[in-house]
């Protein structure tokens, strides 16, 4: 009977130890695929070697290993501040950042997942760096000047995330709010520069209707005088017709000759007649 059931102790034995021989050996490689990087726990210790795409040997039993994204990692982050005049600003930004794989097991070690990341570190810098860059401008200025706030805010983040171990790859102006008070304020000017630009064309229209009747005013006192010239003209011509008349009938020795005006092309043109020759 014991004899027996020796062998089949032994196989039991023996499967049971191979099972374990093929388990640990499965369990003794990790492999870490593109985009991927990862850290080594050795009894609960952090390894200073990062582990990156491939297969990796990690002692069984004894160790874990933890996997970070290394891809593009896209978070949006509210902010607030206020400007160099005071005025309360609000933004929201879409944050485009990657894990440094050099750097993953300090991240492993300060910071563990990648939601304490972005709720300890993305979070807190984006809000300081947007303080940064709207304090050096006014509210009008942050409308105005809204690529030259992002650069400062772009500067900001990037050197203060850059130490966690985190990359700023791109960041992106959502939304920019401002107080219900600047918004008002903003809509009464722009009201009063209307305003302004209607009373200046107005202005400008009566100068100009002014300067048209000046214009016209001129032209009229301008055809009086040549119509009083020429009238004036006309009247000696006529005074020195009738004294040649007056000269003739006292008993004169040549008869008189008589101006007469007649249309030329352009201009009246005076005609002298001798009354002797005309009464022959």
């Amino acid at each position: 009977m014991n004899r027996q059931s020796s062998p089949g102790l032994a196989s039991i034995i023996g499967g049971v130890v191979t099972a374990l021989i093929i388990l640990v050996g499965f369990n003794s490689f990790i492999v870490i695929y593109p985009g991927q990087a990862g850290v080594l726990n050795i009894l609960g210790k952090a390894q200073e070697q990062v582990l990156l795409e491939g297969i990796h040997f990690k002692p069984p039993l004894v160790s874990t290993v933890d996997t970070y994204d290394v891809t593009v990692q896209k978070f949006e982050v509210p902010a607030q501040s206020a400007t160099k005049d005071l005025q309360n600003l609000s933004a929201s930004f879409a944050i485009n950042f990657s894990l440094d794989p050099i750097q993953v097991v300090n991240i492993r070690r300060t910071q563990g997942t990648l939601q304490n990341i972005v709720s300890k570190i993305v979070a807190p810098q984006t809000q300081e760096s947007f303080k940064i860059a709207a304090a050096r401008r006014t509210v009008e200025e942050a409308i105005t000047q809204r690529a030259e706030l992002k650069k400062d805010f772009d500067n900001a983040l990037t050197s203060r995330l850059e130490k966690y171990g985190i990359m700023v790859l791109d960041t992106s102006v959502i939304d920019l709010n401002f107080s219900p008070e600047f918004s008002k304020a903003v809509e009464e000017k722009q009201i009063a520069e209307q305003k302004a630009q209607r009373a200046v064309y107005v202005a400008q229209e009566a100068e100009q209707e002014a300067q048209a009747d000046i214009n016209r005013a001129k032209g009229r006192s301008e055809a009086q005088r040549l119509l009083a010239e020429t009238l004036k003209a006309q009247g000696g011509e006529l005074v020195l017709q009738k004294e040649a008349i007056e000269a003739w009938k006292s008993g004169g020795a040549q008869m008189p000759k008589v101006l007469v005006m007649g249309k030329g092309s352009n201009n009246s043109v005076p005609f002298l007649f001798n009354l002797d020759t005309l009464d022959k």
